[in-house]
Formats: structure tokens, C-alpha cells, sequence
């Protein structure tokens, strides 16, 4: 039996090796053939040459991911465990990347290779879908797109926008003008731009219109220049929302649409407008989809299972 040992150092043991040695735990339950010992710094590894050169490279990949981010989570040890390493050294390349310095002095990166893949097709197409489940991030990251091309000045202001499905039929009963009806809905864009944006500032810029975040029955009939332009939960498009919304745009504007086209809300029988973009628009030059799917999930580690239960009923129907 062969053995190595791996020793730590700029690293705080505790920390990577988790709670109680949780990480060590999952690093386990992924190489169950091999006998895995953490003490202090080191970790001592016995079993097959193959499989102990393979955990070899896995360890050196988690080590980089806790350098570069500093920190290491269920979710990020099994991604790193579970992804092709052509992935992670691809995309790795230039994940160290700071899309925005957010509040308190949050660092506001790309986390998981699709992520990346969205930064870098966002620099090279004008138009860019991202196309996922809940919770991969698509939204986040497009929203830090947005605020980076703003403070590089590379855009005058940002808009953003929902097809508001609810906001037609079932928003009569809130208090309040529009607005206020429709700010629930919008509640996580607004999120995200208080993550990354001071309060007084992100204030500053909805009042003087640098930021938009409106209905989609807001477009019509404007066209969008010097903007960054992001429309989320876009499978609850229609066709012709869809057409109004792709020929707004103006000159330098770059667009971001996000969806879903697991989770429709449109009536039956009603054609989404995402699902129909993606058919016709794929070999359009100009154009890059980019599809996050559950190893993209930064929500707490259930949300991922979740998306798991579900894919299996889903399937079944």
C-alpha cells in the first residue's frame, strides 16, 4: 500500500479541513477506497498509486479555491470533487478576477467555472443568455456584469427588468402605487445591487435614472442605447414580449436575459418567449448561451438537493 503525505502551509488547518474535520469527512465519502488521517497541517493519505495521485490533484485544486476565494463549503468542495478538471483549469485561469468591490469591502467574484464561462461570453457578445435553475447564480453575476460596465463607465446607466407575470393579474390586492406593487417583485435585483452598490449611492442612481429596474411593458417602444440591459425570469416571456424586448436594443448596449425554462408561469398553451429565442436565435454570430445547471448552486447545500428531488418527479410525468 502506498502512501503520501500533504502538508498545509499559508493555510489555516482548521479552517480547510472544517468543523469537527467535515471536510475530510466529504473528501472520504468521494475516495472511499482510500484511508484518509488529518493531523495538525498534514494530511496522511494510504492506498492505490492511481487513485492517490488523482486525490493528489483534487487537494491541490481545493487548496487554490480556499487561496483564491478563502473559504471552503460543502457546495465548493464537491464542485471542485465533481468537475471535470479541464473546467476548473480553464476557467481557473481567470477566475481570480474581482467583478466588483462591493459594500464593506466585499469581493464580488465569479465562483463556479459556468460563472466564468458568463464573464467571458459577456465580454465578447452584445447579447448573452444565461440559462439555468434557481439559485446557479445567473442573475448575481449578470447583475455584477452591469455594475462593473457602469463604474468602467463603459455604459451610462443600467436597466433591469421582469416580465412581471404576477404583476397583470394578481397584484391588485398590495397597498400602494405601481411602484411599490411591483418592488416585491423586483426584490432580487434590488438585492443584488444593495450587495454591490453603497445605499446612498444606489439611491443616487435610481433617482437620477443611471438605474432603471422596471416592468417589461416599460420597453416598449424605447430604444436602448449606452445601457446594460438585464431581463431576468425571461421564460415568462411571450413571443411577442420577447421580439419587443430583443429589437429595443440601441447602440453600445449589451444585453443579459436569464432564465428558466424549468419554472414557467405563463398560462397553458402559451409559447414561452425564452424557450422560442433559444431555438432561433442559436446560430446567430453576436450571440452566446450559457447554461449553469446544479453545480452552479451557491444557496445552502439543500437548495441543490432539492433541484435533484425534483428533476426525479419531473422526469416521471
Amino acid at each position: 500500500m502506498n502512501e503520501i503525505i500533504l502538508e498545509l502551509t499559508e493555510i489555516s488547518p482548521r479552517e480547510f479541513f472544517g468543523q469537527q474535520n467535515e471536510h475530510i469527512d466529504l473528501l472520504k465519502k468521494y475516495f472511499p477506497k482510500l484511508k484518509i488521517v488529518a493531523r495538525g497541517n498534514k494530511i496522511k493519505v494510504f492506498g492505490d498509486e492511481e487513485l492517490l495521485e488523482e486525490f493528489e490533484r483534487r487537494f491541490d485544486m481545493l487548496t487554490q479555491h480556499f487561496i483564491k476565494y478563502n473559504k471552503l463549503d460543502e457546495n465548493s468542495i464537491e464542485r471542485v470533487l465533481t468537475s471535470s478538471e479541464d473546467d476548473e483549469l480553464k476557467s481557473s485561469k481567470n477566475s481570480g478576477e474581482t467583478l466588483v468591490h462591493g459594500v464593506s469591502g466585499r469581493l464580488i467574484k465569479a465562483q463556479t467555472a459556468n460563472q466564468r464561462r458568463l464573464v467571458d461570453a459577456s465580454k465578447k457578445n452584445d447579447m448573452v443568455f444565461a440559462i439555468g435553475p434557481a439559485g446557479t447564480g445567473k442573475t448575481y453575476t449578470g447583475v455584477a456584469l452591469a455594475v462593473k460596465a457602469l463604474k468602467e463607465k463603459q455604459v451610462k446607466k443600467i436597466i433591469l427588468t421582469r416580465p412581471a407575470v404576477e404583476a397583470g393579474e394578481n397584484l391588485g390586492f398590495l397597498p400602494g402605487d405601481l411602484k411599490e406593487k411591483l418592488d416585491p417583485y423586483m426584490q432580487p435585483l434590488y438585492d443584488a445591487l444593495r450587495d454591490m452598490i453603497p445605499a446612498e449611492k444606489l439611491v443616487h442612481y435610481i433617482e437620477n435614472g443611471t438605474i432603471q429596474i422596471a416592468p417589461m411593458a416599460f420597453m416598449r417602444g424605447r430604444t436602448l442605447d449606452n445601457a446594460f440591459v438585464i431581463l431576468d425570469e425571461a421564460q415568462n416571456t411571450t413571443h411577442a414580449q420577447m421580439k419587443m424586448f430583443l429589437t429595443r436594443m440601441g447602440r453600445n448596449a449589451r444585453f443579459l436575459i436569464t432564465g428558466d425554462p424549468g419554472q414557467i408561469d405563463l398560462p397553458r398553451r402559451t409559447i414561452s418567449g425564452l424557450k422560442e429565442a433559444l431555438l432561433i436565435l442559436q446560430n446567430v454570430p453576436g450571440i452566446e448561451v450559457i447554461y449553469l445547471d446544479d453545480k452552479d448552486v451557491i444557496r445552502h447545500k439543500l437548495v441543490k438537493k432539492v433541484i435533484e428531488a425534483y428533476k426525479t418527479i419531473e422526469h416521471h410525468n
